[in-house]
């Protein structure tokens, strides 16, 4: 077994940013021509964007825009480059949110993630995430067949039948969400079934590092990726275990939560996707998550951009005395003057009162000199406090809530 799914993980820098520049105008010409863009992408010269750079002139895709565009137009809201009859499938996922689905090699790439993971020929993956509507459980199967290895198509629960059926295939590896491997195995011990499970791919959700130490006391190697309904395979974990690399079929941003602005490289940010997927182009699309840029490469010799998995929630709209202040409105703030090179607001309680205050990065200036703009872009009045360059958290977080719901 190759030690790489392709030769694609290992081209230099200088390859892979020739092959982005050729693909990406041509992705945003076929959007260019989808009705559920409409006028978004109307103004902008594709062949102008051929690199991820310039792909911050273009505006963020949000999954609101989804529920939109689907409500008027159904199922995918004409944002697919082929109509939902010639699609293998339509999931659905809760919105509702439709997506389609293909079952050409590798479709939603994740057999490179599998591949990763050292599954392939000779091995039978149980696969333990949902069929039903929504698109997990044939996301993994399209990455088992894209590797060729045979999957047993479990989904989830039945946990007796699920240990009963890995010991008489002779499974030998699992995929599913991180914790119900464990639930399978602990049935096994239970029934006095010896498995051969070695290999574990996991997802939708998180893998507690005692969690990944327990599979490996058990003998086996468990990795996990980042992965959505909508886009497919975004980003995977290799043996080395540094990060998440992201796959060669999307191009990944890290921006400020609440606009499609770059953050500097190492800062906790809002996660951006571009797919090149030409039957589904999702372009810049928000995906909600945070996480941050790893600097340099993998030790496992793949050359991409390393992330470092998911870091929280991006939407930290929060409601302060009856109003809702959102992040695009703090991004607006900074934005306004040159002098602000951060901002956070704190919601807090005294008493029994609502209280705003707002952190601002800026040096040698005083509270008077931002309160107007303070009301004029988050609406409401309240503390301002200002803070040396850099002393403000990276964690991505614009809005942070102190508040007591107990």
């Amino acid at each position: 077994m190759s030690e790489y799914f392709d030769e694609l993980e290992i081209r230099k820098p200088e390859a892979r940013a020739s092959a982005i520049a050729r693909a990406l105008p041509e992705q945003i010409l076929r959007a260019q021509g989808l009705a559920g863009y409409g006028e978004t992408l109307s103004e902008i010269e594709a062949g102008s964007i051929t690199s991820v750079e310039a792909l911050a002139q273009l505006p963020v895709l949000r999954k609101s825009h989804l529920t939109q565009a689907q409500a008027a137009v159904r199922p995918f809201g004409g944002l697919t480059a082929q109509a939902p009859s010639d699609f293998a499938h339509i999931f659905q996922s809760p919105g509702p949110i439709y997506e389609p689905g293909g079952t050409g090699h590798d479709w939603w790439r994740m057999g490179r993630f599998l591949h990763a993971c050292g599954i392939g020929r000779g091995d039978i993956v149980q696969n333990c995430f949902g069929y039903h509507l929504t698109p997990a459980g044939m996301i993994f199967e399209n990455g088992g067949r894209a590797v060729g290895a045979a999957v047993l198509p479990a989904g989830t629960g039945q946990t007796e039948l699920q240990a009963q059926a890995a010991h008489d295939v002779g499974v030998t590896a699992y995929a599913g969400t991180p914790d119900y491997l464990k639930v399978i195995l602990d049935k096994a011990d239970e029934l006095n079934l010896t498995l051969q499970i070695t290999k574990a791919a996991v997802g939708g959700g998180a893998l507690f590092p005692s969690l990944r130490q327990d599979y490996a006391d058990r003998g086996i190697a468990c990795l996990q990726c980042y992965a959505t309904a909508d886009l497919g395979n975004i980003a995977y974990e290799s043996t080395a275990q540094e990060g998440l690399i992201v796959d060669e079929g999307v191009i990944v941003e890290i921006v400020t939560p609440g606009t499609g602005d770059p953050v500097v490289p190492g800062e906790v940010g809002e996660v951006v996707v571009t797919t090149l997927n030409p039957d589904y182009p999702l372009i810049r699309f928000a995906t909600g998550d945070l996480s941050a840029v790893m600097e340099g490469e993998s030790p496992c010799g793949r050359t991409n951009l390393r992330i470092k998995g998911w870091m929280g929630r991006a939407d930290q709209t929060t409601k302060i005395k009856g109003m809702f202040v959102r992040p695009e409105q703090v991004a607006a703030l900074v934005s306004r003057h040159d002098a602000i090179a951060r901002a956070r607001v704190i919601a807090s309680r005294e008493g029994e009162a609502d209280v705003m205050t707002v952190k601002i990065e800026a040096d040698g200036a005083s509270p008077e000199n931002f309160a107007d703009a303070v009301v004029d872009t988050l609406k409401l009045k309240g503390r301002i406090e200002i803070v040396a360059r850099g002393s403000l958290p990276n964690d991505g977080k614009v809005i942070e809530d102190l508040r007591s719901y107990d």
